[in-house]
């Protein structure tokens, strides 16, 4: 046994030695069964913002009637934010419901988030952005209906934190091609 082989190297996806490691997240040719859960959770959740956006975009009957449809001059804030905030924030949210720049803050994050999850770029965006809003979201309905502090907006904004830092855009998602373009090189913040 040489000293190479005690050495753990710090660089993501390699074992032992250096050698490449199999089934981590920077393995593209053998991702783990838990790179593929992982995978799964983050496409899950980046569908589930496309999907909120599709909705009140186009009004499909499911959270937003198409008389509601942002097309068709529907506010996507006005109803939760006039109707269903409670506790401490509830005046500050209440203020804000269907201003424009809150309902095209809302939509643009809804699809950037979005888009950034489904396809698995600008993960590190998308997370703090996603964390943000769900945040947000949270503190628009004090105290939460089940819970006296957390619901599901906290676990999946610490979620899809978790699912940036171990960059699971690499694992079904154009992660690895986005990390090698010479900009997001250059400001590693935009991975």
């Amino acid at each position: 046994m040489t000293h190479d082989d005690l050495h753990v190297s710090a660089t993501p996806g390699h074992a032992v030695g250096g050698r490449p490691a199999t089934g981590t997240a920077q393995d593209t040719t053998h991702p783990s069964a838990a790179d593929k859960v992982f995978a799964a959770a983050r496409l899950a959740i980046g569908c589930t913002f496309l999907w909120a956006f599709t909705d009140k975009l186009l009004g499909l009957g499911y959270a937003t009637p198409a008389e509601g449809a942002w097309l068709n001059g529907g506010s996507p804030t006005q109803g939760f934010l006039a109707h269903a905030t409670t506790g401490p924030l509830a005046g500050f949210y209440r203020s804000i419901a269907g201003a424009a720049w809150a309902d095209t803050l809302f939509m643009v994050g809804l699809l950037g988030i979005g888009l950034a999850f489904t396809l698995g770029i600008g993960m590190r965006v998308g997370a703090a952005s996603g964390a943000l809003l769900l945040v947000l979201m949270w503190s628009a309905a004090l105290p939460p209906e089940n819970n006296p502090i957390l619901d599901d907006h906290l676990v999946m904004a610490v979620t899809m934190v978790g699912l940036a830092l171990i960059d699971s855009g690499t694992t079904w998602g154009l992660g690895r091609p986005w990390a090698a373009l010479p900009l997001i090189r250059r400001f590693p913040a935009l991975r």
